[in-house]
């Protein structure tokens, strides 16, 4: 599917919708500016898009990797859903929520708590209750053997194994230095030890789709489908969608227009 430019099509679809408002949520390794290309496609179709960056990760990638800012190595899920529920509360309406990776986890936590008017999660980390596979175990093996309290950064070759293994060898470098930022530990081992990463599907009452990649080295179909199998219990439309051939870097990747459409027409049908 093709993304409509069309500002007429745009604002008519717009105006019809629950909301207009799409805050992007960003995982563990990744600057905002990941989302900037799904921001412009939910942008030509008539949504306003918010993606603020986790607490201390405000500065440019190659800032941020050669000095993390004080206190990242602090933070938690608890600090980071406080966080993104203050900004949720200063909206006007309340927002779609669109996560990534972690960032999906955190979204997930939000849609708990109630807020935000439905959600998107890409490779989301898993939900308590959700049983990673082998893949996944090893892929987080190295950020769990440096322990908990620390900021780590995602290697060259890590990138290149587990996070972004479909994209061609001539854009890794690029890819890499353009948007790989250090991240907190702490969260790995809550999402290992499922401290604070609990939701209840039953009381949810926002849609969500969970959407999965095949090539995923970080956060595989398995485990995604792990994650949807805990909240389709939920009493609201709860849908899964995979997409063949692409890794966890689905939001950048060659093919990146078509996971950004089908998540439009999915906001469109259920807002």
């Amino acid at each position: 599917m093709s993304i409509s430019n069309d500002p007429q099509a745009a604002a008519f679809t717009a105006a019809n919708l629950k909301t207009r408002t799409v805050l992007f949520i960003t995982g563990a390794w990744m600057h905002v500016s990941s989302w900037d290309k799904f921001r412009s496609a939910f942008t030509a179709a008539g949504f306003e898009t918010l993606a603020p960056a986790w607490p201390t990760l405000e500065g440019t990638p190659a800032a941020l990797r050669a000095e993390p800012v004080e206190g990242l190595a602090q933070l938690t899920f608890g600090k980071l859903v406080a966080h993104y529920s203050a900004i949720i509360k200063s909206l006007d309406e309340a927002p779609l929520l669109v996560g990534h990776s972690m960032g999906g986890l955190i979204v997930q936590l939000l849609l708990d708590r109630g807020l935000g008017a439905a959600g998107i999660v890409l490779s989301p980390g898993p939900v308590g209750g959700a049983l990673p596979g082998p893949v996944s175990l090893l892929s987080a093996l190295p950020v769990l053997l440096s322990g908990p309290g620390r900021t780590f950064t995602l290697s060259r070759d890590g990138f290149a194994k587990n996070f972004a293994n479909t994209l061609p060898a001539a854009e890794l470098a690029a890819t890499y230095d353009r948007y790989v930022v250090p991240t907190a530990t702490n969260i790995f081992y809550q999402a290992a030890a499922m401290i604070g990463t609990w939701v209840h599907p039953k009381r949810r009452q926002q849609p969500l789709l969970v959407i999965a990649a095949e090539k995923d080295r970080t956060v595989t179909p398995y485990l995604s489908r792990a994650s949807y199998a805990v909240q389709r219990r939920a009493p609201v439309r709860t849908d899964f969608k995979q997409f063949a051939g692409r890794s966890h870097f689905l939001a950048g990747e060659a093919g990146w227009e078509e996971v950004a459409q089908a998540a439009i027409d999915w906001a469109t049908e259920v807002l």
